[in-house]
């Protein structure tokens, strides 16, 4: 009774105006993993540049005495580490893919001495990177990135003095 309805099929699709394609649409399973799309390749590059701010901030707020001016650093590493996680809330990958970024800002430290000038530059440059990504993505994560990029101006504004 299977074989019989298997090979029915055929013909029920063609009298519904379907071709045996349309019916079986999607990933082949078979085949190879799909591409990321654009979108989540620039998740992921911001994601990992979002986490070598917070390294920085890191380092500059447990490399030095406890100040004023650290404390105000911590306010500004908090806000990077809010960014993070709604970057992260954002990627999306299909199963089985592996993660390009690691998950959080663990790694590597940072080399050199952090000073406000060194993070005032890389603000600049993370605002100015994020700016330059809007008009390849999509409006909804274009929106989340002019606002990061808007609060990363301010950064190095409030870094100026």
């Amino acid at each position: 009774m299977l074989a019989a309805s298997a090979a029915a099929l055929p013909a029920l699709l063609a009298i519904a105006g379907c071709r045996s394609s349309d019916a079986f649409a999607g990933p082949d399973p078979l085949a190879h993993r799909p591409s990321l799309s654009p979108d989540v390749i620039t998740l992921q590059a911001v994601i990992a540049a979002e986490q070598t701010m917070i390294k920085l901030y890191q380092a500059a707020v447990h490399g030095g005495p406890a100040t004023d001016q650290a404390r105000g650093l911590e306010g500004l590493l908090a806000q990077h580490r809010q960014h993070l996680g709604l970057l992260q809330a954002r990627l999306v990958l299909p199963s089985g893919t592996p993660t390009a970024t690691p998950s959080g800002p663990s790694g590597g430290a940072v080399a050199g001495p952090v000073t406000i000038v060194r993070l005032r530059a890389a603000e600049r440059a993370s605002a100015a990177d994020l700016v330059r990504r809007l008009v390849t993505v999509q409006p909804a994560l274009a929106q989340l990135l002019a606002s990061i990029a808007a609060s990363d101006a301010t950064h190095a504004v409030a870094l100026s003095g």
